[in-house]
């Protein structure tokens, strides 16, 4: 399998990183986690502008056509940088779910203004007792007339607190637990049967809780087959985990780069610390396991569009290697750095929030390990 980039890909990630290092280095992060809503209006449009959000979207709703893989290439850069704005929510979660559920009026009045960068959207699909659990879902959407009546509550939206508009799942017959009988509704945040509460994260990011109390909504807001949608939801939130893994590889190559730059400027007995060989061994493992996330990464978004065996075993795989690359690499980066590695005034330690809060996010390790072991063929392959 060919993992070069294409020239046009190459030119992609150049522009990500000249933005990244012009208009938004980590000290940009610092300020925006203290004020709300955690990120920029300006910067989110400046990324409309620069057609980022409309990669993995139609061309007919303003997007590029293109793989969810130039998205990814995207979504890696901005790690470098942790960089706030809520691209995984309003494009890998949210945008997907439209995209792959709603009709084209749908799309046109939901992603059209998002690829803009003048809206943003969030996914509410995890609830109190769900775990990573997708089909266990509470929420109840009752038919009246031609119309819905949503009631439950979702937990941990990410960027719900701000998002313009919501995808939430409620069920519309079955029992939690089944996927069958799962819907996906669009909604306005301000709806005034709907309670949003802000909440603020590990890494200083946002999310709220929400509660639905009867939150009556049209025909319209139905995106695809009434029932249906579970499957979708699956899909969705495998697009999440390759996100996660993608932005995951940018702060792990920034967390070695910078471990690489101190063991060369720390002097102690006389020469730079990076001279000691034990030190120089620990470095290696970490290009290693640098070398593993991103390989795995790519694998699991070119797997994407392949059937749903093909793409759960690849981000099952990536996801795996993401904690365990991750936790290794940020680990040794604030150990590496010494007594100032655990203190809030130095970056490695803003890294190491973040990587834990995407080892968590769409399943952690143990639920990848236990959903790649009860895949058809595993059994086979190990015997």
């Amino acid at each position: 399998m060919d993992f070069e980039l294409s020239n046009e890909q190459r030119l992609l990630v150049d522009s990500v990183n000249n933005f990244v290092k012009k208009d938004s280095p980590i000290e940009r992060f610092r300020k925006q986690r203290d004020v709300d809503p955690g990120w920029s209006k300006s910067v989110w449009a400046q990324m409309g502008d620069l057609g980022w959000l409309g990669l993995p979207f139609p061309e007919a709703v303003g997007g590029f056509g293109s793989s969810f893989l130039d998205a990814a290439l995207v979504i890696e850069r901005l790690g470098t940088t942790l960089v706030p704005e809520p691209f995984i929510p309003s494009v890998a979660l949210a945008g997907m779910a439209i995209a792959k559920a709603g009709n084209a009026a749908q799309q046109e009045r939901l992603l059209a203004p998002m690829i803009a960068g003048k809206t943003t959207l969030a996914l509410a699909y995890a609830e109190q007792d769900s775990r990573y659990d997708v089909s266990w879902v509470q929420t109840r959407a009752e038919k009246k007339g031609t119309s819905y009546v949503l009631s439950g509550k979702k937990v941990w939206v990410l960027a719900g607190d701000s998002a313009d508009q919501l995808v939430v799942s409620a069920r519309t017959s079955g029992s939690p637990g089944e996927l069958k009988g799962i819907s996906l509704f669009a909604l306005d945040r301000t709806h005034e049967k709907l309670a949003v509460t802000a909440l603020k994260t590990a890494d200083g990011r946002r999310a709220a809780n929400l509660v639905l109390d009867g939150v009556e909504l049209p025909a319209d807001a139905l995106l695809g087959e009434e029932g249906a949608q579970g499957p979708v939801l699956e899909e969705v939130i495998d697009y999440g985990a390759a996100a996660a893994c993608a932005e995951g590889a940018g702060i792990i190559e920034t967390v070695m780069e910078m471990t690489r730059e101190y063991l060369c400027d720390r002097v102690q007995f006389g020469a730079p610390i990076g001279s000691f060989q034990a030190l120089q061994h620990r470095a290696v493992d970490m290009f290693i396991e640098l070398q593993l996330s991103k390989a795995t990464l790519l694998l699991a978004a070119i797997k994407l569009d392949a059937p749903v065996e093909e793409r759960k075993k690849a981000i099952s795989i990536a996801k795996v290697q993401l904690t365990q690359s991750g936790q290794f690499v940020t680990r040794q980066g604030i150990q590496l750095h010494g007594g100032i590695g655990v203190t809030d005034e130095h970056n490695v330690g803003l890294y190491f929030k973040r990587i834990n809060v995407l080892n968590a996010l769409f399943g952690d390790e143990e639920f990848h390990v236990r959903r790649f072991g009860a895949l058809p063929g595993f059994e086979a392959q190990t015997s």
